[in-house]
């Protein structure tokens, strides 16, 4: 297909696209004259992905770079792509400085971990942001006084290891390993709106059922 019915399917504008390509989100299409280039499906699934990215996903352009050429990084085994990918989405940044509720909290999380068995925060995973955001947030829970010690974790991260088999489960839907990995990215941009809202709209619905 050319630029403009690759830019009708898409919904994304001629303009935009050139940009895309330009910054080296967009694969360059195969060139059949001086001006003109064509397009194939492949570039379709990543644009879309693209687009989740910056436009849903609020990610930076330069953030979103790094997941697709982490994705592409084909001397990663298909694990370590995937975390990868992943892991070069844009997370809130650690506050300085530490503090008794953080070392409460690393206590919290490494006795959580380890009652689940996961190998998430030990060796490398030590740089995976989520685990980074997880102390942060324990910590945060610490400083005001709630729950938040290893057995109140427990049951929040036995929900999460199903999620992620739903989550994996629809990952290995897709045919190749690199649609493999554009899904896991699609997925953790766009499905963690709709795990906050229906965490929302079950708690009203429990509330209203016990009060």
């Amino acid at each position: 297909m050319r630029l403009a019915e690759l830019s009708e399917r898409s919904g994304v504008s001629t303009a935009t696209i050139k940009y895309y390509l330009r910054e080296g989100l967009l694969q360059p299409g195969r060139r059949v004259s001086a001006t003109q280039a064509e397009y194939g499906e492949d570039h379709l699934r990543r644009l879309r992905l693209v687009r989740a990215l910056i436009q849903i996903g609020g990610v930076p352009v330069a953030a979103a770079r790094d997941v697709i050429a982490a994705a592409e990084d084909e001397s990663l085994d298909h694990h370590l792509r995937l975390g990868a990918a992943t892991r070069a989405l844009p997370c809130a940044e650690r506050p300085a400085g530490d503090d008794p509720a953080v070392e409460t909290a690393r206590r919290s999380v490494a006795g959580l971990l380890e009652r689940l068995g996961w190998s998430a925060g030990r060796g490398p995973d030590l740089r995976n942001p989520a685990h980074r955001r997880l102390i942060d947030s324990v910590a945060a829970l610490v400083r005001l006084g709630y729950p938040c010690d290893t057995e109140q974790l427990l049951p929040y991260a036995r929900l999460a290891a199903q999620l992620a088999v739903t989550d994996l489960d629809m990952v290995e839907q897709q045919p190749t390993p690199t649609g493999q990995i554009e899904a896991a990215v699609a997925l953790t941009v766009l499905y963690e709106p709709v795990l906050l809202s229906l965490r929302r709209m079950a708690h009203a619905e429990e509330s209203a059922r016990r009060f």
